[in-house]
């Protein structure tokens, strides 16, 4: 062994956290352990939980506040009562909207009631207005009868090249 690289080799006094000491040696003259040989679970056989830089306490705390909690819902449902809720909006706008279509349609159906009453007395006054008017219906069909056959005859002739049909209807 080299003289001068090695540390002292001392008696040592070890504190335990159940408060029980004993003597050995180390090269530190205190040392302070959790557990010793009479309070360790092994050689105890009581069941108890050895807390290691506090995850126990922590522990703990969490199932405090998750049992504190129960009637707080979790972020999941939060998120899914947010959505049913919006989906239970949007239904409602959507009623609502046909409610209000279904008014104007109706508003509308009765506005075409009263011009119609109100135009039905204008024609009984005039009777003889409105059989005119029916009688020139009919004649205006016949007339426009015959030109359409006739421009259904020019275009069902062939064109020739450098013709067109409306020359040859001419």
């Amino acid at each position: 062994m080299k003289p001068g690289i090695h540390p002292n080799y001392v008696e040592a006094q070890v504190t335990c956290a159940c408060g029980n000491t004993f003597t050995t040696r180390s090269t530190k003259p205190v040392l302070r352990t959790d557990l010793c040989n009479v309070c360790h679970p092994f050689y105890t056989g009581e069941q108890r939980i050895v807390d290691t830089a506090g995850q126990v306490e922590r522990f703990m705390k969490r199932v405090d506040r998750a049992t504190s909690t129960e009637g707080k819902p979790s972020k999941r449902q939060q998120r899914i009562t947010a959505r049913s809720t919006a989906l239970e909006l949007e239904r409602q706008r959507q009623e609502e909207a046909a409610a209000a279509a279904a008014a104007e349609a109706r508003a509308a159906r009765a506005a075409k009631a009263e011009t119609d009453a109100e135009a039905a007395p204008a024609e009984a006054e005039q009777p003889e207005v409105a059989a005119a008017a029916s009688e020139k219906v009919p004649a205006v069909a016949e007339e426009s009868a015959p030109a359409a056959e006739e421009t259904a005859s020019v275009s069902e002739e062939p064109a020739t090249t450098g013709e067109t049909v409306e020359a040859k209807a001419e």
